[in-house]
């Protein structure tokens, strides 16, 4: 045979060698990649999307700021300073921020249309402190002394404000860019994980129109021109009644939130209307899935009320459902709560104090905390193993924070004498987490006397899972390089094949 035939087809089989190499180590570093190991739903979503192919990641710690507060169904005043609460000297980097009662819950709201001039001016107020606007046409809203809507002069709706608030570009965040096949093989570029997220209108705010600001005043400003003064961007916002939620997060972070989805589950009156139950919001940061819960449960103190209220939990987990918003089939995005990587559930949770209102106050005129706990039901619940099973609560070393006299720091029942309208003082207000990686390093409650409800904050230390600088999108298509230079054959290999046939390098194309 001619020697050229053979020495053609001895490189072709040493080219053929090569390309199985490649294909044997790249299934080998799939099934061994600590990212399929760790079994992280977003991980695998974001590995599933690029066909198995695992990135250089590492972990971030973040600082995440929670609070809740049950507001007694009282529109704020613009003269309501926010900033104690918030602890904005010392800020965080998300602001998850959740209300119960921001309208009364009477048959008009519940039954009818929900009230959302309150969560307007709750907006305004906590952006006030965020975002420190000092310049006047900044703020979107100021206060104002009589500003009411009529029938000529409507009042500016939650939606409108909302805008406002969000960053500086006013794009939506897309829901799911993931490529889909097609895209993969007519695209040179390819996402290793789901960026910039897509909110829809009913998502990033309420659907009611005529939301309006009674006491404040609407600024026309463009939203380009408030999000180059804004340090904390607008995420999410949505209102169930009485239950208001809104997630702020620096600027420079909004860009790595992807697939933001919202989803309300009602637990009040027949087990379906809004006065009670909760809001969910699911999204993705970086490389890590979160899942925020703000909740009104069930109310009473009397015995087996508790158990209204486990049941308000368990109904919660069962049904809360995200939608499937990734173009990816077969993508593992979480669609349950406790699917999500870091979980945190936060709300006027109702659970009271084992005992009467003598025995209580006297326990807390000892200042007995630690024997007074011991009673306290969710306690006794999670111990018992009958709700919040494998949930977090850092301990409390504050004061009850329900139920107080209005403008007051003296508890209800002090100042009542029929035992109809007492209030056993009880830790209503609750904030727990759920996952590995996360720490609630503080817990407190703050000193409003705005409420009959004191406000409760944590801040948690979150760790993140984000891709390393530079290694967010690769090349796809024909010139791919399919990874890190290990998964080359060995240097001394490829120059045995470089000098033997003189060439400057191996196509990996048949």
């Amino acid at each position: 045979m001619n020697p050229e035939v053979i020495k053609k087809k001895s490189f072709s089989k040493k080219v053929m060698g090569m390309k199985n190499w490649i294909g044997t180590k790249l299934k080998r570093k799939l099934s061994d990649s600590p990212d399929q190991q760790r079994g992280s739903v977003l991980e695998s979503s974001c590995l599933g999307a690029i066909g198995g192919m695992s990135i250089d990641r590492n972990v971030q710690p973040f600082r995440v700021f929670v609070a809740t507060w049950n507001v007694g169904g009282k529109s704020p005043h613009g003269s309501l300073n926010l900033d104690e609460i918030l602890q904005v000297r010392d800020p965080s980097d998300i602001y998850v921020l959740g209300f119960q009662e921001i309208v009364p819950l009477n048959a008009g709201n519940v039954l009818v249309i929900e009230d959302t001039e309150p969560a307007v001016k709750w907006l305004t107020l906590i952006n006030q402190s965020l975002n420190k606007p000092h310049n006047a046409a900044y703020r979107g809203l100021r206060a104002s002394p009589t500003m009411t809507g009529s029938l000529f002069f409507p009042k500016p709706s939650l939606k409108k404000i909302s805008k406002i608030f969000r960053t500086e570009s006013r794009r939506r965040l897309k829901a799911c860019n993931c490529p889909t096949d097609l895209e993969r093989k007519n695209s040179k570029d390819i996402c290793f994980r789901c960026q910039q997220p897509s909110i829809g209108e009913d998502d990033i705010s309420s659907e009611e129109e005529d939301d309006g600001t009674n006491g404040f005043e609407m600024v026309d400003i463009s939203a380009s021109a408030v999000g180059n003064q804004m340090k904390y961007g607008l995420v999410a916002i949505k209102q169930m009644v009485g239950i208001f939620v809104t997630v702020w997060i620096r600027r420079e972070l909004i860009q790595h939130v992807s697939h933001l989805r919202i989803s309300c589950t009602s637990r009040g009156i027949m087990g379906c209307l809004g006065n009670k139950g909760c809001i969910s919001v699911s999204m993705l940061f970086h490389q890590t899935s979160f899942c925020f819960i703000c909740s009104h449960l069930a109310s009473g103190e009397k015995e087996g009320d508790e158990l209204r209220r486990n049941s308000d939990v368990v109904e919660i987990l069962r049904n809360t459902q995200f939608a499937k918003i990734c173009r990816v089939p077969n993508s593992r995005i979480p669609t349950k709560i406790l699917e999500h990587d870091r979980v945190i559930w936060l709300g006027d949770l109702n659970y009271r104090i084992s005992l009467s209102y003598s025995e209580t106050k006297r326990l807390m005129d000892r200042k007995a905390w630690d024997a007074l706990l011991n009673k306290d039901q969710l306690k006794i619940e999670r111990e018992a193993g009958r709700v919040f099973k494998g949930w977090k609560e850092q301990k409390i070393k504050f004061e009850p924070t329900y139920k107080f006299s209005y403008n007051s720091d003296a508890y209800a029942g002090e100042n009542v004498r029929s035992k109809d309208k007492r209030r056993t003082p009880a830790w209503c207000d609750r904030i727990l987490c759920h996952g590995n990686g996360i720490r609630q390093d503080s817990y407190f409650r703050g000193e409003s006397r705005f409420s009959d409800h004191r406000p409760v904050c944590s801040e948690f230390l979150v760790d993140v899972v984000v891709t390393e600088a530079g290694s967010r999108r690769v090349p796809s298509g024909p010139n791919m390089k399919v990874g890190a230079e290990e998964l080359l054959p060995p240097i001394g290999r490829y120059l045995s094949i470089q000098n033997e046939f003189g060439v400057n390098s191996i196509p990996l194309q048949g």
